[in-house]
């Protein structure tokens, strides 16, 4: 009593398309079609293999974790301050969760009672569309933050541990002199890629139990069918986006704080190594590889993965259509397990002279075999769902997309080929060409990607229509599982370079096989973000048909040269450009503080001292830059946990205002002026978004590995090394550290969070639709 009643022209919309599915299934003739071929499937049938699919990554993802825990730690093998050191990084990372998520949980709690509200004034479906929409809005919010907190804790329990695989045992003469140890890369491979699997399968099985099962629970309600249940479900996508957005803002501003004040008052001022245990940044710096790339990685993809589950499905016109995204998933599930039976490598660890491409294949290898399997699986699905052959062929461009921009990827970003090797080039004439180079070599990445792209939205375009974009994003990101290990593996192996590092008890065979692995994390770090773009342009492509359609918008009225549409473009293009404005200044000033802690722990710091009373942590400094060794009654310890403090404060506090800012301009945009800016505004900001990420991340790749090239001195000139004859930095080195330190906000903070305020801006969209429409009849508040 009191409320509106629904549109009659909304519920003659929702009539027709039932009937037209009613009408699809009885036009095919009983008896003449497989079992499952039928349209007119049960909720069941449609969910049921996602959801045994995502108990099968969960139970998998147990039995990788128990394994996990049985490998040999620190103590294990006799490097007891692998493991002090391990601790300390845990307990940064866990207090940096801990931290971010008290404050996500006061938004998630407002915004779900928001939502509730707006939902609750008008009956779009049931008289409980605002209970169900905040329950899917929560549901997806906390799955995603469970897999960000399961997959860091795991990661720093596997970081030790790899550092003990590649040590091993000491093995000793019979003088009792330590001539080796028993660990190799293989190992160090294998306890890494179980870490990094862990948070792969943990991503996927709740995303699959989530989404399945919240779709089963609302399709289930009275009163609500499969289409209405879909169009509810976005709220779970939008609880997972909001998460992620956070995750990924708060992650890379720790993580790159941490880094840029550990290189600039380390490397460059005092001359010490990366990971030299006397720079109190070290210790927030590992904590931000994990924070930035394992949670905040694994965060933006289980919304891509649920992201385009949901849009496939409210884009399908039949229940067939429906079904598939959900069974694809299940197929890629098993396919991805058994890929990562196939990881393994027969290199010996030569550090930072590797071959990297054979070390490429020991991870490649893995998931190419699950990608043939995913497509056997794949076709098996489509002939049992009536011969869906054409979306299959749109799976195949998906997957086949996804594996090329990979390469395309790696080509710009590895320091095996051409780009990477103009920009160390470049280090010669010093900071400002490394500068120049790197931007140009980000910008001319962005062609090969574009083109990519473009071709596969083109291609499962003509075959499909909307639907088959949006099975291609289900295809790319079906093998997720062992796509995010071998990305997730990348921290852990950063971070078991970074303890052998700072135990000085470890030889440097032991150091060569670690920097291997770390080298190996690099390319596929960089990789996994060129994935994770491509798959954020078609999942956001995807969410925008289907907001398009849920909103009911006239095609004619979407003209390009209709003001409207263009002043949205032109608004939506500008976003992504705020936004990674808004998180680099962000870096600048959360590192400004951790550049002022450090110089003043080397400066002005006489407390810290050492056993005997007169050595202080800047005597040490300047030992560690001159290459002495220190004895233990000599060594100072820097107070390590005033800098994740400092970084852990600064990055909760700066992720507030680019979050609310990619929140809001949807609502703003779709509230005052209506839902035809709003589709301009999305389409500009998802090629605006594209653009900038690729560049800032692959130019932030090749800035990094440059910087490694120069650092392991592979060149034949002198110049170009890391040391010239008299053990000084050479101009070269300073030179790719300053492109390095450019470039770390680039490719670890604003880049990758790009991705999310691409589907993050289309998912939320999506989830108002039919409110935008409503108001005015979609003329917006401002009836324009």
């Amino acid at each position: 009593r009191g409320r509106p009643q629904p549109k009659p022209r909304l519920r003659a919309h929702r009539l027709v398309r039932a009937s037209g599915r009613a009408a699809a299934g009885a036009a095919q003739p009983a008896g003449t079609m497989a079992p499952f071929a039928r349209n007119d499937k049960t909720i069941l049938e449609i969910a049921l293999p996602a959801l045994v699919g995502g108990v099968l990554a969960l139970v998998f993802t147990a039995y990788t974790y128990a394994t996990l825990k049985r490998e040999p730690t620190g103590k294990d093998v006799g490097r007891p301050l692998v493991d002090k050191y391990g601790a300390m990084i845990k307990d940064g990372a866990m207090a940096f969760l801990k931290e971010e998520y008290k404050w996500l949980s006061v938004f998630v709690v407002l915004l779900g009672g928001i939502l509730c509200a707006l939902f609750s004034v008008e009956d779009q479906h049931t008289k409980l569309d605002g209970v169900l929409t905040t329950f899917a809005f929560f549901l997806g919010a906390i799955l995603s933050a469970s897999a960000g907190w399961l997959g860091m804790m795991v990661a720093t329990d596997g970081n030790t541990r790899t550092t003990a695989a590649c040590a091993g045992k000491e093995v000793k003469d019979s003088q009792g002199k330590v001539t080796g140890g028993t660990g190799s890369l293989n190992d160090g491979l294998r306890v890494a890629f179980k870490a990094g699997s862990v948070m792969g399968f943990v991503v996927v099985g709740l995303g699959l139990v989530g989404c399945a099962g919240c779709f089963c629970i609302l399709a289930m309600h009275q009163g609500l069918g499969k289409t209405e249940s879909l169009q509810i479900l976005a709220g779970f996508g939008f609880g997972a986006s909001s998460i992620a957005l956070f995750a990924r803002v708060a992650g890379g501003i720790y993580t790159k704080a941490a880094d840029v004040g550990a290189d600039l008052v380390g490397k460059v001022e005092a001359g010490i190594d990366e990971d030299d245990p006397h720079n109190p940044a070290v210790i927030a710096d590992n904590v931000g590889d994990n924070v930035g790339d394992v949670a905040g990685m694994g965060a933006d993809l289980f919304e891509s993965y649920v992201g385009s589950i949901i849009a496939a499905a409210t884009l399908a016109k039949r229940d067939n259509e429906i079904a598939l995204p959900f069974w694809l998933s299940a197929c890629g599930v098993v396919a991805a397990m058994i890929g990562t039976m196939a990881v393994s490598t027969n290199e010996k660890g030569e550090g930072w002279n590797s071959n990297l491409g054979a070390l490429m294949w020991a991870l490649e290898k893995g998931t190419m075999l699950a990608g043939a399997i995913f497509l056997g699986l794949g076709a098996a699905c489509c002939h049992l769902l009536g011969g869906m052959w054409g979306a299959y062929i749109c799976v195949l461009i998906g997957l086949a997309c996804g594996m090329i921009i990979g390469k395309i990827t790696e080509y710009f970003t590895s320091f095996d080929f051409a780009p990477v090797k103009s920009i160390k080039a470049r280090g010669a004439t010093g900071p400002a060409t490394v500068t120049i180079q790197g931007l140009g070599v980000g910008m001319i990445s962005c062609v090969p990607t574009i083109v990519v792209l473009v071709c596969a939205i083109l291609g499962c375009a003509a075959i499909k229509g909307e639907y088959g974009v949006a099975i291609a994003a289900v295809g790319m990101l079906a093998t997720l599982g062992i796509t995010l290990a071998t990305d997730a593996y990348g921290p852990v192996a950063d971070n078991a370079g970074g303890l052998a590092e700072m135990d000085p008890a470890i030889p440097d065979e032991v150091r060569c096989i670690t920097d291997s692995l770390d080298a190996l994390g690099n390319t596929t770090a960089a990789t996994g973000k060129g994935f994770a773009i491509g798959s954020a342009v078609l999942t956001s492509l995807s969410l925008l048909a289907a907001f398009k359609e849920q909103a009911q918008l006239d095609v004619s009225l979407l003209a390009v040269t209709d003001p409207y549409v263009l002043s949205g473009m032109l608004f939506g293009a500008m976003l992504p450009y705020m936004f990674a404005a808004l998180t680099m200044i962000s870096v600048g000033k959360a590192a400004a503080e951790i550049i002022m802690e450090v110089r003043d722990q080397f400066h002005n710091r006489p407390d810290l001292v050492a056993q005997d009373g007169k050595t202080t942590l800047k005597d040490c400094i300047i030992m560690a830059s001159n290459g002495e060794p220190i004895p233990p009654h000599m060594d100072v310890i820097p107070d390590s946990n005033k800098c994740v403090a400092i970084s852990t404060k600064s990055s909760v506090r700066e992720m507030i205002a680019p979050g609310a800012y990619a929140i809001l301009a949807p609502l703003f945009v779709g509230f005052l002026v209506g839902p035809r800016c709003l589709v301009g505004m999305l389409a500009g900001g998802i090629g605006s978004g594209a653009m900038v990420a690729i560049m800032m991340s692959n130019a932030g790749g090749a800035w990094d590995n440059a910087k490694k090239y120069i650092s392991g001195g592979f060149d034949p000139d002198p110049a170009l090394r890391k040391k010239d004859g008299n053990g000084n930095s050479t101009p070269a080195h300073d030179a790719a550290v300053t492109g390095d330190t450019v470039g770390d906000p680039f490719k670890d903070t604003s880049g990758p969070a790009l991705n999310i305020l691409m589907k993050l801006m289309a998912i939320l969209s999506l989830v108002f639709a039919q409110y935008f429409e409503s108001i005015n009849g979609g003329k917006g508040l401002f009836k324009l």
